[in-house]
């Protein structure tokens, strides 16, 4: 869910929250990597890289050969950052490359918003060399009645609303590590980071700039009252309306070598 008006202001949130969101959530995505055996040097191709935080940092590995980054927009992308990156705008959903051409693939936050996941995804697995691994990592809303606080009830309810209408699946991360198996991948396995109001400072501030840049278009719309808006961020730092609303699935798996 996106601002549609993108003021000084609102240039300046979408900033602070892009750096949040790589502090918040790069270091579990480099761990989950950094745990993976690696035969050599990898070639690695990230779908949706977005602001190109993990791009950048997978092409400083020393056991990285060639960083492919897509997305739809690249304006934030910058090529020149290492000689080992290549920077393409492309739509994963009509994205073809060669068999086996990847030993690593990477996506995150992305495949939640794709109709047809399940097919790109495997698409994905067969793009990746034997015995190259698919690192995958969405987010898995849970159930907004059973929020621990009113407001919180009507704020989760209200982006799952607009999640749905802008067509994207916050379901799709509990699906993981099947549909990783049924697409054929081979040591499946998944961690599970629980995200929500009180879980962690950085947390807190996160959430508090999205309700800046998005909560008047969420009350706009009718999909939330602007009391209970105000009450959220209000609740952010009182201990008693701590919760878990979001889940961040971390999956991968390895194409068989033979």
């Amino acid at each position: 869910m996106t601002t549609e008006t993108r003021t000084p202001e609102s240039q300046r949130i979408e900033a602070a929250l892009t750096e949040l969101w790589e502090r918040i959530y790069d270091p579990q995505s480099r761990a989950v990597i950094d745990g993976l055996p690696a035969a050599g040097p990898r070639r690695v191709l990230e779908l949706g890289a977005g602001a190109g935080s993990m791009a950048y940092w997978l092409a400083e590995r020393a056991d990285t050969a060639s960083v492919l980054a897509v997305d739809t927009d690249v304006s934030a992308l910058d090529a020149d950052r290492s000689p080992k990156l290549t920077v393409r705008q492309l739509d994963v959903k009509e994205a073809e490359f060669e068999e086996g051409s990847f030993d690593l693939v990477f996506a995150r936050a992305l495949f939640e918003h794709l109709d047809g996941a399940e097919e790109v995804l495997a698409r994905a697995v067969r793009w990746l060399a034997p015995g190259g691994w698919l690192v995958v990592e969405d987010f898995y809303f849970l159930p907004s009645e059973h929020c621990a606080t009113p407001a919180g009830r009507a704020l989760v309810a209200a982006y799952l609303q607009g999640w749905k209408a802008a067509g994207a699946d916050m379901h799709w991360g509990r699906r993981l590590p099947s549909t990783l198996a049924r697409a054929g991948l081979e040591a499946v396995d998944l961690r599970v980071t629980p995200l929500g109001p009180g879980q962690h400072p950085d947390d807190n501030e996160l959430m508090r700039l999205r309700m800046a840049l998005q909560g008047e278009g969420l009350v706009e719309r009718g999909l939330v009252g602007a009391e209970d808006l105000k009450q959220f961020v209000v609740n952010l730092d009182d201990p008693r309306a701590r919760d878990v609303t979001t889940l961040l699935f971390s999956a991968w798996g390895r194409r068989p070598s033979a």
